[in-house]
């Protein structure tokens, strides 16, 4: 797995070892950072469920100017962190090893992101915990975007979150992103 581009280009990064973790392919990383390249400069971007940090990486290389990781696995920390030493973004970055309902908590109040992105483990419904926790709107932007990483089969039912919208849904060979927006 590497960096695709901006000031981080072409940096190796390393991974988990086993199959708990799916870091996102290089060429679905780069086209979801083609769709979302221009809201990228000088933002707070959020890493849920964040494995080696690529995606959040990725963001900081094209010009986001903090990015703030959560993973629960503390080997997954251990290795984000020799990541964001290894690509120089340790100064505009944050490691929090908790849940990520827990870290929205600590975060309310403190920070607000412009983008979120989440890729949680398929199938546990994780997402909708996030994006029902109460605390979870109060860390948007107002024009903040939320990017799910997905199975092709997961639903995001937003009934019970009125300030939320489903924009669109890139779909993929194996799994989708799901992209909201704060309204």
């Amino acid at each position: 797995m590497r960096v695709i581009a901006g000031k981080a280009r072409r940096l190796q990064l390393k991974t988990l070892p086993g199959d708990n973790t799916r870091p996102t392919t290089d060429r679905i990383k780069e086209t979801l950072f083609n769709m979302i390249s221009g809201d990228l400069y000088e933002i707070n971007f959020l890493d849920l469920f964040a494995g080696s940090g690529g995606i959040g990486i990725e963001a900081l290389s094209r010009g986001a100017s903090k990015a703030v990781f959560v993973d629960n696995n503390r080997k997954a920390c251990e290795v984000i962190k020799t990541n964001l030493n290894t690509t120089h973004f340790t100064d505009c970055s944050e490691v929090m090893c908790c849940m990520a309902t827990e870290a929205v908590k600590r975060l309310s109040g403190k920070e607000k992101f412009h983008i979120v992105f989440m890729d949680p483990p398929y199938g546990k419904g994780l997402e909708l915990k996030v994006i029902n926790e109460p605390a979870f709107i109060d860390i948007l932007e107002d024009d903040a975007i939320i990017i799910i990483e997905a199975d092709l089969d997961t639903k995001v039912e937003l009934k019970d979150c009125l300030e939320l919208r489903l924009v669109k849904e890139k779909l993929y060979k194996t799994n989708k992103h799901i992209f909201l927006e704060k309204i």
